[in-house]
């Protein structure tokens, strides 16, 4: 089976702190695989992601994703990285309130030739595409390239998020709390909607929350 992510040997420590934030000595996400992440506020959850989306670099040890070690790219070809093969949803959603909800969902395309090349792929025009993630997520379609994302309930943001991140297929999908302001049966239902669309995609998902209700659903 082929490995999405792989850790080795990876410590990291933030600087000026007194003590080292991650020390794994072995981690594999086999491709496809949807991980759940459990752990208290403060244990290291969200420096994890931060190292597997390289945005910061092991002090030791090797993070890869799809085969790439991370450390050995420059900045800005993690930055391309990234943009090209993760989809992040944020805790707070990061929506832009100045763009519309078409134009929040198809953020990455712009940022990734890559990314909009595998949006269009079959294709359709990456408005189409957009409509049909809409359309699968259960969003309003209808006049989404004037409708603001932020004038949607907190529900709604939610999703649009989740747009943004599988827009373009990427290989691995990084959710941090992404459940954090639902009710129960929001969550239960959000989550229904995430499961499916990442499996249509054929991503691999990690998702970090302390809602140990999640957990049942993950691989």
């Amino acid at each position: 089976m082929e490995v999405a992510v792989e850790l080795d040997a990876v410590r990291f420590g933030w600087p000026g702190a007194d003590s080292t934030a991650i020390d794994i000595e072995a981690m594999r996400i086999a491709s496809g695989e949807k991980l759940f992440l459990r752990g208290p506020s403060g244990s290291g959850k969200t420096t994890l992601l931060s190292l597997i989306g390289g945005i910061v670099t092991p002090d030791a040890g090797r993070v890869a994703v799809d085969g790439v070690d991370l450390a050995a790219l420059s900045g800005r070809a993690r930055d391309r990285f990234r943009a090209e093969r993760i989809g992040f949803i944020f805790q707070q959603f990061n929506l832009l309130p100045f763009l519309s909800l078409s134009e929040n969902v198809q953020l990455g395309c712009r940022f990734s030739t890559v990314r909009r090349a595998r949006a269009t792929a079959d294709g359709r025009s990456l408005a189409a595409e957009t409509e049909r993630l809409l359309k699968a997520l259960r969003l309003p379609s209808e006049n989404a390239h004037r409708r603001r994302a932020l004038a949607l309930s907190v529900g709604q943001q939610q999703r649009v998020a989740v747009a943004r991140a599988l827009i373009g297929r990427p290989a691995l999908v990084i959710a941090d709390e992404p459940t954090s302001a639902l009710d129960a049966d929001a969550r239960h239902a959000f989550l229904d909607l995430l499961l499916a669309e990442v499996e249509a995609v054929g991503a691999t998902l990690l998702l970090v929350s302390h809602d140990d209700a999640l957990a049942a659903r993950f691989d």
